[in-house]
């Protein structure tokens, strides 16, 4: 029986970040599931923690079988169950659902950079979870009427190629804009059904944080999210596309925290990078120039808060370091 080869650094790194994220989604779970009045809301949410808290103990084992400390991550101690309910609505659902999705990213990437067997098996497994419960959390959504689906269009009747390079300038002789495709309307939905959830996750989060330069850094979100909103949200309506109604769940009048603002601080950092991937995804598949300069624009800020995040941790003490290249 072949011996079973060494960790490498690559994989020791990915290994390494899916802790932090699990550990900080079961934290989020177990405070959603204590709240949560729906069975089958809170079904699908125990369901997705049997799942994932087996997998952590996993990683534990297989970074201390190759002689490395596991990482801090989160622990009970970063989340408060006797906190009243801070979001209602199906926010528990919606916000999950876009955990699933940075998970689906973040699994391609890290099983692109494994190559041991048990680790590349991980992430299929990880991958197979988080596909099932990405699916389950949408369907649970649609029934209970908390997430439209995107509109409709007429469907094509003929196929041609772009000859005519005005098309990524948008606009004809007469300074008309060409109307959006369907592969950008696409991404602006998408764009607009993350940033109402985020908007109402960084509302919630300055509501309860007790630093006040956290607070600060979670209204500046908040904004930031309400900012990228009207913009794209305007570009459907001048190609008079009526822009989805998504809830994106409600904030209650709580105060008090349910999760440590470490948590709560990864959390937005977390979201943060997965944003800047959707942006950069954008600006290859987006093909009219002022949608282009604003994809930059919107990147160029997100960047910028996202890194204003990172220093803000440090300065706390909350930013956990990853293993060095010890050589």
């Amino acid at each position: 029986m072949l011996e079973k080869s060494k960790m490498s650094a690559a994989e020791l790194g990915a290994l390494w970040t899916t802790y932090q994220k699990k550990t900080m989604i079961l934290r989020i779970l177990e405070y959603f599931i204590s709240k949560s009045e729906d069975q089958k809301a809170k079904d699908l949410m125990s369901g997705l923690w049997e799942k994932l808290h087996p997998k952590v103990i996993e990683i534990t084992k297989m970074l201390e079988n190759d002689g490395a400390v596991p990482p801090i991550g989160f622990s009970k101690e970063d989340v408060n169950l006797d906190a009243p309910k801070l979001y209602e609505n199906g926010f528990d659902i919606m916000f999950c659902r876009i955990l699933k999705e940075i998970s689906m990213g973040m699994y391609v990437l890290h099983m692109t950079i494994s190559y041991r067997e048990d680790i590349v098996t991980l992430y299929k497994q990880l991958t197979d979870i988080t596909q099932t419960y990405y699916n389950q959390f949408t369907q649970y959504l649609l029934e209970k009427d908390l997430l439209p689906r995107p509109n409709y269009t007429n469907m094509p009747k003929s196929v041609g190629y772009i000859t005519d390079k005005a098309y990524m300038k948008g606009t004809n002789l007469f300074g008309h804009k060409r109307s959006i495709n369907t592969v950008e309307f696409g991404l602006l939905y998408h764009s607009i059904e993350t940033n109402i959830s985020g908007m109402q996750l960084m509302m919630g989060f300055a509501q309860c944080a007790k630093d006040e330069e956290v607070k600060k850094y979670f209204t500046k979100g908040q904004e930031l999210s309400k900012e990228i909103l009207k913009e794209t949200t305007d570009i459907l309506l001048q190609n008079n596309i009526q822009p989805p109604a998504t809830q994106g769940g409600t904030v209650t009048n709580s105060t008090n925290a349910p999760f440590s603002e470490k948590l709560m601080m990864y959390c937005t950092y977390l979201l943060g990078g997965f944003s800047l991937g959707v942006q950069g995804f954008s600006a290859a598949f987006v093909l009219r120039n002022d949608m282009i300069a604003k994809s930059g624009v919107f990147a160029k800020d997100v960047f910028e808060y996202t890194m204003e995040g990172a220093k803000l941790m440090m300065s706390k003490g909350w930013l956990e370091e990853p293993p060095e290249m010890d050589l």
